[in-house]
């Protein structure tokens, strides 16, 4: 009775094994599609994504560092080019850092950037412009990270404080 109760066990391991597969397959499939799938040209270039954003990030790095949270603000000059400065959070360790890097804004008003922080660190993200230009949610794209971002206009296009 013992040795069906165990057959019965390793059965349903398999089972769960194998449909938690075939989701991740599925994932992958359609997440690899998507770019397929030709978005609508929105007329947005890097001068789309000028001016500075108020940051947030959260999430956690699966390999090491453990969980993060970071603000601060990040300057888009309209030309592909990014700086920033940012409290972040790992683990329960406050640190100040800065940034730059680079982006590059996509017709369909989505994009990637790369910035190499004071660190020594770097990370990219893809991105997507909200909101006539006022927001950008972005997740990053490196291996082993979860980290979601929302940026925020900080102060309104042409005000003096740009």
């Amino acid at each position: 009775m013992k040795h069906l109760a165990t057959t019965k066990e390793t059965i349903m391991k398999q089972n769960n094994t194998a449909k938690t597969l075939a989701i991740a397959g599925a994932m992958v499939l359609a997440l690899s599609l998507a770019p397929a799938v030709k978005a609508a040209d929105k007329g947005c270039t890097n001068a789309s994504l000028k001016g500075t954003f108020s940051h947030i990030g959260t999430g956690f790095i699966t390999a090491s560092a453990g969980t993060l949270a970071g603000v601060g603000t990040d300057t888009f000059d309209g030309n592909g080019g990014i700086t920033g400065a940012a409290t972040l959070s790992v683990n329960g360790h406050a640190a100040a850092v800065s940034e730059t890097g680079t982006y590059q804004v996509n017709p369909d008003c989505t994009g990637t950037y790369t910035v190499k922080s004071s660190t020594g660190g770097s990370t990219t993200a893809f991105f997507a412009i909200d909101d006539g230009g006022n927001e950008v949610k972005a997740v990053c794209t490196d291996p082993g990270v979860v980290i979601t971002h929302i940026f925020r206009r900080q102060f309104p296009e042409g005000d003096w404080r740009q």
